[in-house]
């Protein structure tokens, strides 16, 4: 294709040159006989553009007739031409462009239970990157021209339209969807979309990026099934890395280990490093007591003490102090945020313990 469009233009090119030499030669040939060289290319302009207002000077010697002949032959020729070649240009142009929306429009059809990436920004092109890695079929819904082209030149699947239009998200088979991550850095845009989603497939997972902690709240009442905060996502990182040095290098230092964080990813499970802080309801409570609480939403694979080395596979008997560092392995969600912001229960008044 790219091929063939170059040839249009190479025409147009081509037939361009030709008319610069016609128009060269000619105005020497007149400027040979004794003409100014205004006149002369005025004379030339006039012949090859067929306006006809008249000869500037008196075309009477063979010489003048054999040059002005050459001139309209050749010159009336180019021009032709060239009028025919800009026509090729801008009717190709437009021929392709229909034909490449056509082409994409037709992959899209073709998906099922793929994903809808909305927005091409920074988290948008991260997200794509390991979406083509991992062979997940997927497509990006973004407005901007400059990042759609930049989509399609790393050769994704793209769209152009807003996502917070619904017609937006029918072209790109939102009802076909399996998963809808909407990952624009405006949270009101988001909250619309997941509005919108959820409405047009209520099967639909549908995964939302907030910049602000209040908005988790309101994309979860949008309908959105998981919330990610990018930038608390990076504070937890950096945390781990100052409290749990040796931890952080361990589960997030290897190939090995990223590769089993894929593994965990694609089973909806997330391997994350939670502090028990002081007054809350996780300290002084063992690990079978914490994990029957969290009703098998997660479970501890190593403590990291406060003081001491860490300990792989702890005991269930092993009781949590402040401070402790936990590497659970679970579904994120709500219930271990809870379980461990949760206060520790106070004793209730008028018991006496004797």
């Amino acid at each position: 294709m790219n091929r063939l469009a170059g040839t249009p233009v190479r025409n147009l090119i081509s037939i361009l040159v030709f008319m610069a030499t016609v128009v060269v030669l000619s105005t020497g040939a007149y400027m040979g006989a004794g003409w100014s060289f205004s006149d002369a290319l005025y004379m030339v302009l006039l012949t090859v553009y067929t306006v006809g207002y008249g000869e500037v000077h008196a075309i009477n010697t063979p010489y003048l007739h054999a040059v002005t002949m050459g001139t309209i032959v050749l010159g009336c020729t180019g021009m032709t031409f060239v009028t025919v070649s800009l026509v090729q240009v801008l009717t190709f142009s437009q021929i392709q462009q229909l034909l490449g929306v056509n082409r994409v429009k037709t992959d899209i059809n073709k998906l099922n239970d793929h994903v809808i990436v909305c927005g091409f920004g920074r988290i948008g092109v991260m997200l794509a990157k390991d979406l083509a890695a991992g062979g997940a079929d997927f497509v990006i819904l973004e407005r901007d021209d400059a990042r759609l082209a930049q989509a399609r030149e790393l050769g994704y699947l793209a769209w152009q339209g807003d996502a917070t239009d619904e017609t937006s998200l029918q072209a790109v088979g939102i009802d076909r969807a399996r998963v809808l991550a909407t990952v624009l850095p405006d949270d009101a845009a988001n909250v619309f979309i997941t509005l919108s989603a959820r409405s047009l497939n209520p099967n639909l997972q549908i995964i939302a990026r907030g910049e602000v902690p209040s908005t988790e709240t309101k994309l979860m009442q949008a309908g959105a099934n998981r919330v990610i905060l990018p930038t608390h996502i990076g504070a937890e990182r950096i945390a781990e890395l100052i409290l749990f040095p040796e931890t952080a290098r361990f589960i997030r230092g290897s190939e090995r280990m990223r590769d089993f964080e894929k593994v965990l990813r694609d089973l909806g499970l997330e391997m994350e490093v939670l502090v028990a802080a002081e007054g809350t309801a996780v300290v002084g409570s063992t690990i079978d007591a914490l994990e029957a609480k969290a009703k098998g939403s997660f479970f501890v694979v190593q403590i990291n003490p406060r003081n001491g080395e860490p300990v792989t596979r702890p005991a269930s008997t092993t009781v949590i102090e402040a401070g402790d560092g936990l590497v659970v392995v679970g579904r994120p969600g709500a219930r271990i945020s809870a379980l461990f912001s949760a206060p520790a229960e106070r004793p209730r008044a008028g018991r006496n313990v004797f």
